[in-house]
């Protein structure tokens, strides 16, 4: 299989501000993850010697199949990145080139290093060596075709969330699960029974790999390929869907089918301009019990009224 990669290189007042948004831009095209590259990244001083540089600009990359829906979404990429243009007085260039699977593959590993994406979680690749501190729990990390690989401001928040708000035991369901990492996480903290759903077969496989890569019994989870819960039957303590604003207001409508009473609910991948459009709509349903805030995206967790209330 042939891969497009789609690098936009840009110009910015605020950088990081700009780079969020034109990564939103990919993932409205179904994308699980992208490459960032900042000039203002400082190393970490624990990096290898095969550390790639600093780079010279800020730039984007994203990586799409190369068949006639991935020759259309770069239309609709182009067409969203001129719309952002617009309204951000944003200057860019797209860099396209076509690699075959293992190119693809390598190409995006050089920016994977071990990170903490919450006060007890380290994800780390499983080609890079880390040793934890005291209290650390480790999620080993092959991200694949999947490509998402945890570093992501509303991967943070949901697995912050999750630390708060899980009890041991609780069934757990994660909506769009892309690499697997929030099932993952959800393990390490004692989960019982664990669910997870994506649109995408490639993803599920992956997300299966990385469960087992962390010693989650293959007994304890199940994934399948779908459309949100259209196909969830099961009622569940807590349940969380990273994806996007309108994928969640259309959710909400369906979602408290697979909620027990008291549920914890945790939705993310909102920017921050959209915050109350979807608190708002959340109101109405749960009781809001925290809004959390990184790099201009929100995650939010509430919680089902029990029938009557």
């Amino acid at each position: 299989m042939k891969w497009i990669e789609a690098r936009v290189v840009f110009d910015h007042p605020d950088g990081e501000l700009a780079a969020d948004l034109i990564a939103s831009v990919f993932f409205d095209l179904g994308l699980q993850g992208v490459v960032v590259e900042d000039p203002g990244l400082e190393p970490e001083q624990a990096w290898a010697e095969d550390a790639i540089g600093r780079p010279a600009h800020y730039a984007v990359t994203g990586y799409l199949p190369q068949n006639r829906q991935g020759e259309q979404r770069c239309k609709v990429l182009e067409k969203n990145l001129k719309r952002l243009q617009q309204n951000l007085d944003l200057v860019f260039r797209i860099h396209y080139r076509t690699m075959d699977e293992q190119d693809w593959a390598e190409s995006w590993k050089a920016f994977f290093w071990p990170q903490q994406i919450s006060r007890r979680f380290v994800v780390k690749p499983t080609w890079r060596e880390y040793e934890p501190d005291a209290g650390q729990m480790v999620i080993e990390l092959d991200p694949g075709m999947a490509f998402g690989t945890g570093t992501h401001p509303t991967t943070s928040l949901c697995v912050r969330m999750i630390e708060q708000y899980l009890n041991p035991g609780d069934a757990f369901l994660d909506i769009g699960t892309g690499s697997g990492i929030l099932m993952v996480a959800a393990a390490k903290l004692g989960a019982g029974r664990i669910c997870g759903i994506d649109k995408d077969q490639v993803a599920v496989e992956v997300a299966a790999e990385n469960l087992k890569l962390n010693g989650v019994p293959t007994q304890q989870f199940q994934l399948q390929v779908g459309n949100l819960v259209d196909s969830i039957n099961d009622k569940y303590h807590f349940v969380v869907a990273n994806i996007l604003t309108h994928v969640i207001l259309e959710l909400l409508d369906d979602i408290t089918r697979v909620l027990a009473d008291g549920a914890i609910f945790i939705c993310s991948g909102i920017i921050d301009e959209n915050k109350n459009l979807v608190t708002t709509a959340m109101g109405r349903r749960f009781d809001l019990l925290a809004v959390d805030t990184k790099e201009q995206w929100v995650a939010i967790a509430a919680k089902r009224r029990a029938h009557g209330a």
